[in-house]
């Protein structure tokens, strides 16, 4: 018989108490890194199919596919994130529940391929997979939440029955009716936050979150370069000469790097001041990774245009990359540029991801684009972030 030593947790299980957020020196850990691997598979077999759709000319379906899949992509990251920050553990139990969620979304990503083709039965299972565990994660917070008790249960509670929801839906008609099921899936989704907080707000570290978001936007800008790499070595024994190929390898170089210094140049923790301005934070965040996640494909796009094996052509070909990178560069401005920084940077930064939007009537691809952008990062090197109420002089 085994004598439990006096004071140590029963099962060696930390209380789930809420991490304080003011906590110092608060970093991502090793097990938040592992976590976001497996979103890279989901996210790069989501930007293959988009780049399989534009190319043969399925542009509204390829994006409305694309659109559903990433919410699920994103929200799956979202529910993990947001919770870690608020009461990660890091014992055991913690860390099988979250590898458990892992293995989710390798099976969301597995079913990607027949969500394209509005099957997404595979999909919903992954999300079953996930949303237990989740949901196992709320109900153990809520025994030493305190005040946020009352937010854990409504989490727990909204997230089982919005998924049994998901399971519902599997038997609505394909077409506009389950695309209709589904937007309401996603408002019900998107609204549990919004009812929880409101019954006891939990804690974020806005150190925390905001590297845990910017290291997901490495992830992404990463992927787009490896996507793009890819398809420009598959692309060297089908043309002639090697110049077009060779300026879109720099330039697509040119615009990964000048979208990272967009994102990392303001403090994001400024950001997330409120609950209002947290929510905003997250959710816009969705139209910045799918965006991110997009550009490759984009790219992917004007290989397969200059190498005749696209539907798409020309300006249409070219707007699969500027449309994207305006996403991203507007979205960052809307949730992080715009407070930090002064009237110029305020005018450079919306005025550049306008602009992109007239690449399309160059011949070369991204070029344009790459010059906006390189424009943009002098200004914000320029006239570097300030505090609130500060103003660079005109």
């Amino acid at each position: 018989m085994t004598t439990r030593v006096p004071g140590m947790p029963r099962l060696r299980l930390t209380p789930m108490q809420p991490r304080d957020p003011r906590e110092p020196h608060r970093a991502a850990t090793s097990l938040e890194l592992f976590f976001d691997l497996v979103f890279v598979v989901a996210v790069s077999t989501a930007a293959v199919q988009l780049h399989h759709a534009l190319a043969e000319g399925h542009v509204a379906e390829g994006l409305l596919s694309y659109g559903l899949v990433f919410f699920a992509i994103w929200w799956a990251w979202m529910n993990f994130t947001w919770f870690a920050t608020s009461f990660d553990t890091d014992d055991w139990l913690y860390r099988v529940l979250t590898i458990v969620q892992m293995s989710g979304v390798l099976v969301l990503a597995a079913g990607i391929p027949q969500a394209f083709h509005g099957e997404f039965a595979i999909p919903v299972v992954g999300y079953v997979i996930m949303r237990i565990a989740m949901v196992t994660q709320w109900l153990r917070a809520s025994a030493s939440a305190g005040g946020a008790r009352r937010a854990t249960r409504v989490y727990a509670g909204g997230i089982a029955a919005v998924q049994v929801y998901w399971v519902a839906i599997l038997f609505v008609p394909h077409g506009v009716p389950f695309t209709i099921a589904f937007l309401v899936g996603v408002a019900l989704e998107v609204a549990i936050p919004l009812l929880a907080e409101r019954r006891g707000q939990t804690p974020w570290h806005p150190h925390h979150i905001t590297e845990r978001y910017g290291l997901f936007t490495l992830i992404l800008l990463g992927e787009s370069l490896l996507a793009s790499a890819n398809a420009i070595i598959e692309a060297l024994e089908e043309v002639e000469t090697l110049g077009p190929l060779v300026a879109i390898a720099v330039l697509t170089l040119v615009v990964t790097a000048a979208l990272w210094w967009i994102y990392f140049w303001p403090p994001h923790h400024r950001a997330i001041g409120t609950l209002g301005q947290s929510i905003r934070y997250g959710y816009v965040h969705y139209f910045v990774f799918a965006a991110a996640g997009a550009f490759s494909a984009g790219i992917e796009v004007e290989i397969d245009a200059l190498t005749g094996h696209s539907a798409l052509t020309g300006v249409a070909a070219s707007f699969t990359v500027t449309v994207p990178i305006a996403v991203f560069v507007l979205g960052i401005w809307w949730i992080a540029i715009r407070r930090s920084a002064d009237r110029v940077v305020n005018v450079a930064v919306p005025a550049g991801a306008v602009l992109v939007l007239l690449d399309p009537v160059l011949p070369i691809p991204v070029t344009l684009t790459a010059l906006i952008l390189a424009v943009v990062v002098v200004v914000l090197v320029l006239r570097p972030p300030v505090e609130a109420g500060d103003r660079h002089p005109s």
